[in-house]
């Protein structure tokens, strides 16, 4: 069977390690195609929660395969933290857990440059979490990157060279740049600390775009996985308020090495209303409001990888319908709709106003460097009771389906999933595009 892409269609947080968790049981393997550690997806099932950071959700399943692609940028303690974590708690993770060994590895350096650009920018921040995507990203791009592979057997004298020769450039850098009196990176001390992580690792390395494309030729089902959302893009985003690699399902095919003609869904997942994490523009936030600091508190709205607390806004059609068009999407999951439960009114942002007085009905491209948009607003009645639990589409108030079916209409694509508390037992399943 052809692959599966879950992809977020806002900033990022809306929900996926949930709709990853519920469609594992259908599928054979998961496989994330790109992104960090700085992700993070909160499972939840029976009265158990989960936070992971790499590893997909898939792991949960028994029997299932999950696996980290190419286009992943992997911290390998932070990994091998994450599989620690996972056993302490009672899940397996074994054989069912496999890493490409084409991916680049965030190193010392990676994370010591990405805090120190973020201080020396002050009010011009990008909002990084600081933990070396985007310096391993330029790595990678500037072919400096490292990769697990090279620190197989036999590759010993080779990287060498080529680390002794990049941190020849870094500490001159870091020297130069940042701080004269900063202690350099040692190439002895990064290597042995490394060739023992990568050890470590080497029992669930893989050339992960044969096993997958393998699975699927065999008839295996794979759902591919992506971190952040579709506006923290780095071609198709808020630029320069992105990520630094394709979140879009596009990246699905690079980030894992299967071909387009595997893809055959593509399932966007989005929030009753609108967060972000970090700077950058955000039409429809309600800062300083008392309805965007009930969002926050109702639907505990802090990132499980960073702590930092989610700016929250009314749901902006205008941002999901340029991510059901950049990914192609079949489907949307709608997650955390409980969380509207309480008010009297809902807002939904249709189009945008510029400062000349122009309406737009997409998003424009400058919005993240020039900003004075205004949302253009409906209005929507709430519906002023507890859905929490419901599993049946039917059994919601006629408010919350009409809410729901003028965005499916304003979105363009049909919702197949409602999320109607934080557990994976509390979900509307509708098969709707997925």
């Amino acid at each position: 069977m052809p692959g599966i892409v879950v992809v977020g269609s806002q900033w990022g947080d809306e929900g996926k390690g949930k709709v990853v968790d519920l469609l594992s049981e259908r599928v054979d393997v998961v496989a994330r195609y790109q992104g960090g550690n700085n992700a993070g997806h909160t499972v939840m099932f029976e009265d158990k929660q989960f936070i992971l950071h790499l590893i997909p959700s898939g792991i949960f399943w028994k029997g299932k395969l999950t696996v980290l692609g190419n286009g992943v940028v992997v911290d390998p303690q932070a990994l091998l933290d994450e599989i620690a974590e996972l056993r302490r708690q009672g899940v397996y993770v074994g054989e069912n857990l496999k890493v490409s060994d084409e991916a680049n590895l965030i190193m010392p350096y990676h994370k010591a440059f990405d805090k120190l650009r973020e201080n020396l920018k002050g009010a011009g921040k990008i909002g990084t979490t600081g933990r070396g995507i985007g310096p391993a990203y330029e790595d990678k791009m500037g072919r400096e990157g490292l990769r697990f592979c090279e620190f197989r057997a036999g590759n010993a004298r080779a990287l060498r060279e080529r680390l002794g020769s990049i941190l020849e450039e870094k500490n001159v850098l870091l020297r130069s740049h940042f701080r004269s009196d900063a202690p350099l990176f040692d190439l002895n001390q990064i290597l042995d600390q490394y060739a023992a992580l990568c050890e470590q690792v080497q029992p669930h390395l893989c050339d992960s775009s044969a096993a997958l494309n393998d699975a699927l030729d065999a008839g295996k089902t794979v759902l591919f996985e992506g971190a952040q959302g579709t506006h923290l893009d780095v071609d198709h985003g808020t630029y320069p308020f992105v990520t630094s690699s394709n979140t879009t399902a596009g990246g699905a095919c690079t980030g894992c090495g299967v071909g387009p003609t595997k893809i055959a869904r593509v399932i966007g997942i989005t929030k009753a209303y609108t967060t972000r994490v970090g700077e950058g523009p955000f039409p429809t936030e309600l800062r300083d409001d008392p309805i965007g600091r009930h969002l926050q508190a109702r639907g505990q709205e802090v990132g499980a990888t960073t702590g930092r607390v989610r700016r929250c806004g009314w749901f902006d059609a205008v941002v999901v319908r340029e991510a059901v068009r950049l990914s192609g999407m079949t489907g949307l999951a709608m997650m955390k709709l409980d969380v509207l439960d309480e008010l009297d009114t809902l807002k939904i942002a249709v189009a945008y106003r510029d400062r000349e007085g122009h309406t737009h009905e997409s998003m424009p491209h400058w919005i993240g460097t020039a900003g004075g948009i205004t949302p253009v607003y409906e209005e929507w009645p709430g519906w002023r009771r507890s859905i929490r639990g419901i599993t049946e589409y039917a059994k919601l108030p006629q408010a919350a389906i009409a809410y729901l079916d003028r965005i499916a209409e304003l979105t363009r694509v049909p919702i197949g999933i409602v999320s109607t508390g934080p557990r994976r037992e509390e979900t509307i399943l509708l098969d709707r595009g997925l």
